[in-house]
């Protein structure tokens, strides 16, 4: 099938989707959700395939753990369906009506955005994350995976193509382009005429690349460098629970730690702690001088029972990586002023977290950091569509227009004016 049929066939399915009752897609999705379980073990398969074959190209841990399914994942994927499922359905929502003086009644009601496009890497959660979210919101979707995950993706997709055509609903509510070919994803980001938005989702030249090349209007969803902040008021033990969190419990997502900014007054206690926690989950941190020489004097005092190469010295570049790997860049400041200043100058807009007890320092980090998500004494992980009692996600937005941070069933609507009169004309 060529991109313009699919193109067209998702186009045309729009007044479909949009007049189906709520009672309908949730069926749809409870459905689709049981399909997910029954067909666990062709996924599982397909899955290892592509895993086999990533493994053996070299691609990294973090990008293995973002491909991999395992039947917890896939019990994931299906409570997801589930919950979106059990939200409130935003088409139709009237979320405004004032009473003009001329006597006509002017409302705004929530309409479906319309042909939602998809691009994303090695992520087959996302696959069915997507048809949910934009199934239940009334939009078409038409997905473009990368070709680590072609296997997986096609499995999933005709799983759920199958579950809406037994219950009378197009298969082309979900699609998928199977070619995975650069030159087929650039026709795909011009193609205006058949999709209403695009929403990139992946590393940061995949996105960088369907910015600057869609002529359809984009919702960019960014990179995460994500920063802790530990303050001098900080419970030690608290921060160094969220760090492991954040860094190590899932390292190949956008809400991991990538970095850490330290207070100078707690840095030579807390840093020893720090080092020797992280060099558990054998973690490789990239350390300014304050924080290395601090980590380095414990080391000294305590015979060496540091893993010296699990420390370096932090270079500039460092400050603005987005590791996806068992690494960590610290920075010393000397001040909650530099660290605001630190942190909006290398953060990608997604997700900063200050750990202290200081009630005014923590509402300035809440008021003075620049980001989608800020957070006071908790892992920074919790950015995510499920954890915010969204079902799932279509990604998170680290922009400002239309929609910003994790987005689920009202950021893929829009707004149309309506209007009640009684024979006014404009005089």
């Amino acid at each position: 099938m060529t991109l313009e049929e699919i193109g067209s066939r998702a186009k045309a399915v729009s007044r479909t989707l949009n007049n189906l009752g709520s009672r309908e897609k949730n069926i749809g999705l409870e459905e689709a959700a049981r399909a997910l379980l029954e067909g666990e073990d062709e996924i599982l398969a397909a899955n290892q395939a592509d895993y086999e074959k990533a493994e053996s190209s070299g691609m990294s841990k973090g990008m293995l753990d973002r491909l991999a399914l395992n039947p917890g994942r896939i019990q994931s994927m299906a409570d997801g369906l589930l919950k979106v499922a059990a939200l409130d359905d935003p088409v139709g929502e009237v979320i405004s009506m004032k009473l003009r003086p001329n006597g006509l009644k002017i409302g705004q009601k929530r309409v479906p955005l319309g042909v939602i496009a998809m691009i994303y890497e090695a992520r087959p959660n996302v696959t069915a994350d997507a048809f949910g979210l934009c199934f239940k919101s009334g939009n078409p979707v038409i997905l473009k995976g990368g070709s680590d995950a072609i296997s997986s993706n096609i499995v999933i997709v005709s799983v759920l193509q199958e579950v809406l055509e037994a219950h009378g609903i197009p298969r082309a509510a979900v699609s998928l382009i199977e070619d995975t070919s650069r030159e087929t994803a650039a026709v795909f980001m011009k193609m205006n005429g058949y999709l209403d938005v695009l929403i990139p989702r992946g590393g940061a030249g995949l996105i960088r690349t369907v910015v600057e090349n869609s002529t359809v209007p984009v919702i960019e969803t960014g990179t995460g460098n994500c920063h802790i902040y530990v303050d001098e008021s900080a419970d030690f033990d608290m921060a160094i629970r969220i760090i492991l969190n954040a860094k190590t419990q899932r390292i190949g997502v956008c809400n991991a730690c990538e970095s850490l900014v330290i207070h100078e007054k707690i840095v030579d206690a807390f840093m020893p702690k720090l080092a020797a926690a992280l060099q558990q989950k054998d973690v490789v941190i990239h350390a300014d001088e304050k924080s290395l020489a601090a980590a380095e004097r414990r080391e000294a005092a305590n015979g060496g029972d540091l893993k010296k190469e699990l420390l370096s010295a932090a270079t500039e570049e460092d400050w603005g990586r987005e590791y996806l790997d068992y690494m960590i860049s610290v920075k010393t400041v000397s001040s909650l002023d530099e660290a605001i200043a630190h942190i909006n100058r290398y953060n990608t807009g997604h997700s900063e977290a200050i750990i202290t007890e200081n009630y005014t320092n923590a509402q300035r980090f809440l008021d003075e950091i620049d980001a989608a998500c800020v957070y006071v004494n908790a892992s920074t992980r919790f950015s995510d569509g499920f954890e915010f009692g969204f079902g799932a996600e279509i990604g998170i937005s680290t922009q400002k227009l239309h929609a910003r941070g994790p987005m689920g069933l009202d950021a893929l609507t829009s707004t149309k004016y309506i209007i009640y009169g009684n024979g006014q004309t404009r005089p």
